[in-house]
Parts: structure tokens; C-alpha cells; sequence
């Protein structure tokens, strides 16, 4: 397979996919498991992004813009951590 579009959609389906089992196994675990299952979602959603960012965006072309949106979506995912551990 090197069709870069077909390997991306790939990822996403597994990341997709192993998000969806994850949260399917949720309403059975302790409270501090929820807490990092919760992290593991978000690691996993920030893999998808960075995979949509660039693969479909074509941002892997072009490393100082992929980085500043690297940064940027990394910011981000630091506040959704903080947020949501903060919950």
C-alpha cells in the first residue's frame, strides 16, 4: 500500500476503532481507571489530528508550518489534558 491517502485512512480507522473499544469498556472500571482511559481517548484523538493534519492538509510538505500546527494543536491538547484531569 503506498497510497500516503489510503495508509492515513487506515490510521484513522484504527485509531477510530481502538477509541470506540476504550469507550465501550468505560461504564465497568473504578473511578481512577476512568482517568486514565479518559487520557487514553485524548492521546488517540490527538493521533487522529496529527494524521489529518498531515496527510489530508498536505502539512507533511511543508515541516515549518506542520510544526507551527504541531504546536499549536499541542497547546491544545495540554489544556483538554488539564481541563479534563481537572474535572
Amino acid at each position: 500500500m503506498r497510497d500516503p491517502l489510503t495508509r492515513a485512512w487506515i490510521w484513522l480507522l484504527v485509531l477510530s476503532a481502538a477509541s470506540t473499544a476504550i469507550a465501550i469498556f468505560l461504564p465497568g472500571l473504578a473511578p481512577d481507571a476512568l482517568r486514565l482511559t479518559g487520557v487514553a481517548i485524548l492521546i488517540l484523538a490527538w493521533m487522529k489530528a496529527r494524521v489529518i493534519l498531515g496527510t489530508y492538509l498536505g502539512l507533511a510538505d511543508y515541516p515549518a508550518v506542520g510544526r507551527g500546527f504541531g504546536l499549536a494543536l499541542g497547546l491544545v491538547m495540554a489544556v483538554a489534558f488539564g481541563l479534563y484531569l481537572a474535572a
